[in-house]
């Protein structure tokens, strides 16, 4: 007996501690925290990460891998740790409340609160702060040395004057003004004498149009170690070489002083700096030698202050020059015929120093500066022989301006080869700019179809370095897939005709279908677009370009890229058994290759349960999983990082419930039981009333299986009925161990606000077949609504449904096909297929015929091929079925569905008096951007949901609507009876 009222006293207990857990509110998102930024020492000593909120204070966090060593520094971000692990830097930004309390007092920008500098001796508990620090720069390899760029130091206000000074101040005034009439007075009687002539002036100091330079800022350059110092005035920008033996600095002169620009070049083991340039207008560009030997950039010294079209050469300088000599300049070697030297490109040396990468652009006509602005026409001129449709050559504007063609100096002679050209736009090289060969890609001739096929067919070359000609490789490849490895040896690409990867032997102009006798799917056979799918991808290159590693669906593929040698799955094709994709995880971002003997890191997603984990792989021994068989866990695993110099494993893992990082070794990578918890994020978590999921299977109308998730309440109980969202965009089922931070959402609903305040929330997976995305949807989420209605806690008479942009569309199809729903939400909805064909994606200014034809709306034909498929899958053409309010969110910049396909549907439904309602959120674009407004759509939203599906008072904005001239003054989220 007495056992039994424990068992009672324990469930009763349990319940009461869920009954107590409170529901999510809009006032949590702002502390909510998420991990960021993440690094590990090289000596894998020491590791760091960031944990930022939606909005107010985050912090940068330093621990050991034994958690012995903990540190903290509030509000740290953009973090770096030196070379030799000796020294954590990182930027601090001022406490929110200061910055927000600036705005509000609309302070200047020199006013507002600045960044500091903390600098970490690693280890120990002391911080260093340098205040008002802008910018920072460490050398990615060497000694430790800091440049710190300041911010300009504000101006002291004057000192308060006691009572006799001000008396004194005013008697001095008085004596001016004295001083003044004076003046005026014998300037009078001089002109009575000699004329008015007498009262002309010689004008000197600056002229009355000239302009204010930006002068540059205070730089203090540190050794972080010895505590020796360089400091320099004016400073514009600043460049440490990669070994950091070296550091470049620009000035600027000074308003009104007689300072000049100057380029210096520092040798960090001497005190003075040498003068590499002075007397110039701009200078940009700054690249170095790995080796600290050369400097090149590029520079303008010989027009006008004000000139409308200033023209720049390169300049090089190495030590024991007495200055920068020019290396290249217009109208000479190949820059000619309309080129110039583009100021924009970032110059770079290849690793060896042999050469140097630079960019030439054309030569823009400047403007005539004799029109009249009001008299002169204003017009976009749409010609049908534009490679690119006028919007989208507006979008690209800007960058077409400053547009940059790869060109090369030869570092031993000089030598200037033009490399890329409009007939090949874009040159890259390969093996750090050592070899010999690099791969070229043009688009030419294909710009035209991409308005409707957007497949990124490119021709490829081969472009020879060393003399400056190129060779036809292919036609029409896929520019995405398209690779030079890392050796220069070959070049790559995937043939989605032949579905088959090709490599191309650049020594012996041999093309080979590298892949043949693979008879598993290369590419993506899920893939329902009506267009040819994309393949899987590459894992990377073996050291020497000896192999490429091929991805399937599931496992991994050594390819011999010179076509000698057949293919071998290397992964035993035990992905495939276990239905486990398996893939290599990089854990080095330096590395441009896989080492031979290097061990993989592979990430591995288990098709069945969702989850994921790691394996290790050891080349040159047949795979087989650590513990016979895959080790998954019910959790995300991703982002791992290794230390350089020591096996110290970082990662990011999240589940349903928890987003943390965890650090372990390589070796041990496979457990999950040997990693260390380093992060504990959002304790609050625990008060509030959080959800579970469940993967779901059923049967769609057309017999088919399909799979979605059942997000459930922490205390769900099934002897009570819950309302229910569908929530859907394609498939999303693989989600299913995410972690869900509740946050104001930038279009669909927050799974975790829903779940934690009485809701379920189901996602469905749909499947589609070309011609007919709304029958699709409607066989994948009615199918799945009338599944889940059979469920005793579901309440079937209040169900609602979901989505933003192509699930917007689905839902406003939906309701035209069945009135089980009893509300209905839809973002930035497609309701008008045939008007939004021919529309325009403003965010990019390509037209959306490709997204009918070859892509997500999966109709796979033209408008005036199949009229029948947009009019018999458009919303709008049968809007006189809709019974279900709709809530439709469209805004008025809208950059990729037009915004007049809300209005469409929003005028039709109510010139028939259906209940439905459209929020605008002014000038914001596809998704809500700015925060306020994503708290403002998250209850709007959420009122409306509460309404229809939990019987909540309908809010003053859906009742009696707030009218134009209340706008900014009342936003109706009470009561409608409220005056």
């Amino acid at each position: 007996m007495k056992q039994l009222f424990g068992l009672l006293l324990f469930l009763f207990a349990g319940n009461l501690l869920f009954a107590q857990k409170k529901p999510l509110d809009h006032s949590v998102y702002d502390s909510w925290q998420s991990i960021g930024e993440k690094l590990v020492s090289n000596d894998g000593r020491y590791i760091v990460y960031s944990v930022n909120v939606q909005e107010g204070d985050g912090e940068l966090l330093v621990q050991s891998p034994d958690l012995k060593y903990q540190f903290r520094i509030p509000r740290g971000y953009q973090a770096r740790i030196t070379d030799d692990s000796r020294y954590l830097v990182m930027k601090i930004r001022p406490l929110f409340r200061q910055t927000r309390d600036a705005k509000i007092k609309k302070k200047s920008p020199a006013e507002m609160p600045k960044d500091s500098l903390g600098i970490l001796e690693l280890g120990k508990d002391s911080l260093q702060k340098i205040a008002d620090v802008k910018s920072y720069e460490l050398p990615e390899r060497g000694a430790s040395w800091i440049a710190m760029h300041l911010y300009k130091a504000p101006v002291a206000p004057a000192a308060a004057l006691d009572s006799t000074g001000r008396l004194q101040k005013l008697t001095s005034m008085a004596d001016s003004l004295t001083r003044i009439a004076d003046s005026i007075r014998n300037k009078v009687t001089e002109a009575k004498l000699k004329g008015l002539e007498s009262l002309k002036t010689n004008k000197t100091g600056p002229s009355k149009g000239e302009d204010k330079i930006e002068e540059g800022t205070d730089l203090v350059v540190r050794n972080l170690v010895t505590g020796k110092e360089y400091r320099y005035a004016l400073v514009s920008d600043y460049l440490f070489n990669k070994n950091g033996q070296v550091l470049v600095v620009e000035t600027t002169g000074k308003n009104g002083g007689k300072e000049s620009p100057l380029v210096l070049w520092q040798q960090l083991d001497r005190e003075r700096p040498d003068t590499v340039m002075t007397k110039f207008n701009e200078a940009k560009g700054f690249a170095i030698t790995e080796d600290g030997s050369r400097l090149a950039f590029v520079a303008e010294r010989d027009s006008a202050t004000k000139a409308l079209k200033k023209y720049f050469k390169v300049w090089t300088y190495s030590p024991g020059r007495d200055s920068a000599v020019v290396w290249a300049e217009r109208n000479s070697g190949p820059i000619t015929n309309g080129l110039v030297i583009s100021p924009e490109f970032k110059n770079y040396f290849s690793k060896d120093g042999s050469r140097l990468f630079f960019g030439l652009s054309a030569d823009q006509p400047a403007k005539d500066t004799t029109l009249v602005d009001f008299e002169t026409a204003k017009l976009d001129i749409w010609n049908y022989k534009d490679d690119y449709l006028q919007p989208q050559q507006l979008v690209q504007l800007n960058n077409d301006l400053r547009k940059s063609w790869l060109a090369e100096i030869e570092s031993s002679n000089g030598r200037v080869m033009q490399l890329a050209d409009d007939s090949c736009e874009l040159v890259t090289p390969t093996a750090e700019g050592n070899a010999r060969y690099a791969l070229g890609t043009s688009s030419r001739g294909y710009r035209v179809q991409q308005q409707w096929a957007l497949d990124g067919s490119v021709r490829l070359f081969v472009v020879d370095l060393e003399i400056g000609r190129r060779r036809l490789v292919a036609e029409k490849a896929r520019s995405g897939s398209a690779r030079i490895s890392p050796a220069g040896n070959y070049i790559t690409w995937y043939d989605s005709k032949k579905r088959h990867w090709m490599s191309y032997d650049i020594t012996k102009s041999e093309a080979h279908e590298i892949t043949n006798g693979i008879t598993v799917p290369l590419f993506d056979e899920d893939d329902d677009h009506p267009d040819d799918p994309p393949a899987h991808g590459i894992a990377g290159w073996l050291e020497n370009d000896e192999a490429v590693y091929v991805y399937d669906k599931y496992d991994i593929w050594q390819c011999d890229p010179s076509g000698r040698l057949a293919p071998v799955c290397i992964t035993g094709n035990l992905g495939r058994r276990y239905k486990i994709t398996l893939r290599y995880s990089s854990t080095n971002r330096e590395d441009k290759f896989i080492r031979k003997g290097q061990p993989w890191l592979l990430q591995m997603f288990d098709h069945k349960t969702k989850g994921y984990g790691w394996e290790v792989f050891q080349p040159g021994k047949a795979f087989a999983y650590t513990d016979g068989k895959p080790v998954i866990r019910e959790a995300v695993v991703s982002s791992a990082i290794k230390a350089r110099d020591a096996d110290v494993l970082v990662y990011n893992q999240q589940t349903p419930a928890s987003n943390n990082v965890f650090a372990t070794t390589l070796g041990n990578a496979t457990r999950a039981d040997a990693a260390t918890q380093l992060s504990s994020i959002n304790p609050q978590q625990s008060q509030y009333n959080w959800f579970s999921v469940e993967l779901h299977n059923w049967k769609m109308f057309d017999g088919k299986m399909s799979e979605g998730l059942l997000y459930k309440p922490e205390d769900f109980d099934s002897s009570r009925k819950y309302p229910i969202i569908l929530y859907f965009y394609e498939r999303n089922a693989d989600d299913r161990y995410n972690y869900i931070e509740p946050m104001p959402v930038r279009a669909s609903i927050n799974i975790a606000y829903y779940t934690s305040n009485g809701y379920l929330v189901f996602d469905p997976n749909i499947y589609y077949k070309t011609g007919r995305p709304g029958e699709d949807a409607y066989n994948s989420v009615v199918s799945a609504a009338k599944y889940l209605a059979k469920f005793k806690w579901v309440d079937s008479t209040k169900m609602g449904i979901q989505g933003h942009s192509w699930g917007g569309y689905q839902v406003s199809y939906l309701i035209t096909r069945t009135n089980m729903f009893a509300a209905a939400e839809a973002g930035a909805p497609v309701s008008n297929m045939t008007s939004a064909y021919g529309g325009i994606r403003w965010g990019t200014g390509l037209s959306r015929q490709f997204q009918y034809e070859r892509t997500q709306s999966r109709l796979g034909a033209t408008l005036w091929e199949k009229p029948e498929l947009y009019i018999k899958n458009s919303p709008l053409f049968r809007a006189d079925k809709v019974k279900t309010p709709l809530l439709i969110l469209h805004n008025d910049k809208d950059d990729a569905v037009p915004w007049y396909q809300g209005i469409e549907y929003f005028t039709a439904l109510r010139r028939m008096g259906k209940p439905v309602w459209m929020i605008n959120y002014n000038d914001e674009l596809h998704g809500i951007i700015d925060r306020k407004n994503r708290k403002d759509w998250t209850k709007r939203m959420a009122q409306f949901f509460d309404h229809y599906l939990k019987d909540a008072p309908e809010p003053a904005w859906m009742g009696k609507g707030v009218p134009a001239t209340r706008k900014g003054i009342d936003f109706g989220f009470g009561d409608p009876a409220e005056k």
